[in-house]
């Protein structure tokens, strides 16, 4: 059940989904989903700002601050920065997912994620449920092709991949689909700004 403030979409609209802690946001991201709506040829971009990451051992700066952050750095018409992990009170990106699906049933929704995510991905809770639910679109990023094409996730759904000359396929495509693709880099680290102390 949709609820007041949850971003509109029209039916057979389609929408990338990049979810992540953006603790903090930077040019990266930005960069990752200019090319993303570009590629994929997606009407809109939703990102998923989790309250945090199961993943990762210490909690991200506060939810209010890395969402005021990512609508400074992602200003753009077809782009919502969205806090619907925590509206919805899920913690997994599988989660997520079927909960969307189910409050915009004509919607299709691509899963957007970066190469780093691509290498650890068989690490996500019922990862190969995301990959047989939507397409899947892979942005490389810096120093991780080479782990992110290797990765037990990409060995898995080989068979399901689209080439990155297919990539206006994927967002009309049947899960299990995947698309990587390589495109002018952003070296910016989320990881490297906080250590540089420029965020918090």
């Amino acid at each position: 059940m949709k609820k007041a403030g949850w971003p509109i979409a029209r039916p057979g609209m389609t929408v990338g989904l990049l979810g992540g802690s953006f603790d903090p946001p930077h040019q990266g991201h930005a960069h990752l989903t200019r090319e993303a709506l570009k590629r994929f040829g997606l009407d809109r971009v939703w990102w998923l700002v989790t309250p945090g990451n199961p993943l990762k051992a210490h909690g991200p700066a506060p939810l209010a601050q890395r969402l005021a952050a990512a609508r400074a750095i992602m200003d753009h018409p077809r782009v919502v920065i969205t806090d619907l992990e925590r509206a919805l009170g899920t913690r997994y990106t599988a989660e997520t997912l079927e909960r969307l699906q189910r409050a915009y049933p004509a919607v299709r929704f691509v899963w957007l994620m970066g190469a780093d995510n691509l290498a650890s991905f068989h690490r996500w809770d019922r990862w190969q449920s995301i990959m047989a639910h939507v397409p899947v679109g892979v942005i490389a990023r810096p120093g991780q092709r080479i782990a992110a094409r290797t990765s037990p996730a990409a060995a898995r759904f080989e068979r399901y991949r689209l080439r990155g000359r297919e990539a206006a396929r994927l967002a009309g495509a049947t899960p299990p689909r995947w698309c990587f693709v390589n495109v002018p880099l952003d070296g910016s680290s989320s990881t490297e700004i906080r250590a540089r102390g420029d965020w918090r």
